[in-house]
């Protein structure tokens, strides 16, 4: 039994904040309440200072296995998780092979399985990417699949998407999208605009998601599918989902840390270190999306953690590959970025990284509970370090070298400690 004195207990779900310990057994919450007697517990971490939150949840991680073992695998992209206070994470599934078939998602969920933390994963909407074929979409659910995407390319045949919306709803389960649509696009990574300027290349326009975006959410309320647009980046395509969620649209976006604290001003200084797809926009695309953070708009926060080698991130910008790490710098950049100067309260950043995440995609995750499961990230929201140091495989972010606020200090997964500071 582990015991955990002391804390400042926060669960979004509930609503639940007030000073309380938490007693675990066989990976359930036992109980929840003040001052709860050391004598049964075989473990007790002293939490004083600190918040006990629901473990994290992120919808959007690219652990790289099977297929390119040198960026992460499984079980380093599971600690990365676990040391950024995360106890769930879904994979992406543009592996190789991709996750198109029930051998390949069989052998990502079997090895989710040793690392400690739960490791749950999706599967492709098209066969290998290619976006002219569904897969079996019904019988990867049933083989595990959590939800649907083909993230790293957008699905440009408008028939074919609303097919798979059609059946993602008939199956309820969520389907994600990435919107960037290539005929807006010269060099993906770097937003059209100063950044472009400055590297003399034409890069990503921002019609490129808005257009797809747009679509998307016309097919959403018309199939009624469960539609989460993926690491939303222009002010535009906020104000698109924030018109089809109040016209009743089962529509959901992800923001990103880096989308909420960066402008394409990083990719200037950081180079690919700051290239992603989408890109880095302007600051008023970072400032509209948190505004839809502040008014739900955007109601999950994703990391897209994105593991390269130093070789490849070392290329020129545009071969460069895009994408950042993301999941140990992920909760402290929202205390930083926005509770820090006032955008979000600490449990109003909490909702989107637990509870929200977790009810879209239909998990005993993401809150708090007498009976419910013993995951919980502790983390003292004053207590400032520099990024660096990461558990990752990868270290191609921006952040390292940053001092941030709010540092995690314990994360417990089924009842068993998975990561200490």
């Amino acid at each position: 039994m582990l015991l955990i004195k002391n804390a400042r207990v926060m669960d979004p779900a509930s609503g639940y904040d007030g000073q309380a310990d938490i007693l675990t057994d066989g990976g359930k919450i036992v109980k929840i309440a003040p001052g709860l007697s050391e004598s049964a517990a075989d473990q007790v971490i002293d939490a004083a200072g600190c918040v006990a939150a629901p473990g994290l949840v992120d919808v959007h991680v690219h652990f790289r296995d099977p297929g390119f073992p040198d960026k992460e695998d499984i079980l380093t992209g599971a600690k990365a998780a676990a040391a950024g206070g995360f106890t769930t994470v879904i994979m992406m599934a543009n592996t190789s092979p991709k996750i198109d078939n029930t051998e390949t998602l069989a052998y990502v969920l079997e090895k989710g399985k040793k690392t400690g933390i739960h490791v749950l994963s999706c599967a492709n909407v098209t066969v290998g990417m290619r976006g002219k074929e569904l897969t079996e979409m019904k019988t990867l659910a049933e083989a595990g699949a959590v939800g649907f995407t083909d993230d790293g390319v957008p699905i440009l045949d408008e028939a074919l998407c609303r097919r798979a919306m059609e059946e993602a709803a008939a199956l309820d389960m969520p389907i994600s999208f990435h919107e960037e649509d290539p005929a807006y696009i010269k060099n993906n990574g770097i937003n059209r605009g100063k950044a472009s300027t400055f590297f003399g290349i034409e890069g990503s326009d921002r019609q490129a998601e808005i257009s797809m975006v747009a679509r998307d959410a016309a097919l959403a309320a018309e199939t009624g599918a469960c539609v989460e647009i993926q690491h939303i980046s222009a002010a535009e395509s906020v104000e698109i989902v924030r018109q089809a969620k109040a016209a009743g649209t089962n529509i959901h976006a992800e923001a990103t840390p880096h989308h909420f604290s960066l402008t394409e001003e990083a990719a200037i200084k950081y180079g690919t270190y700051a290239k992603m797809n989408p890109p880095l926009r302007e600051e008023r695309d970072r400032q509209a999306i948190i505004e839809g953070l502040r008014d739900g708009t955007i109601d999950i926060i994703a990391t897209d953690h994105a593991p390269h080698t130093k070789e490849e991130k070392a290329k020129p910008v545009t071969a460069a590959p895009s994408g950042i790490i993301g999941l140990e710098t992920s909760l402290p950049l929202g205390i930083t970025e926005l509770v820090g100067p006032g955008h979000l309260s600490l449990m109003a950043l909490l909702a989107p990284m637990t509870v929200n995440p977790a009810r879209l995609y239909h998990l005993d995750a993401g809150y708090l509970a007498e009976g419910g499961p013993a995951d919980v990230v502790i983390f003292n929201p004053e207590e400032t370090f520099v990024a660096g140091n990461y558990a990752s495989k990868a270290e191609n972010t921006p952040f390292t070298g940053r001092e941030l606020k709010g540092r995690v200090r314990w994360t417990v997964c089924g009842g068993q400690v998975v990561y200490e500071a």
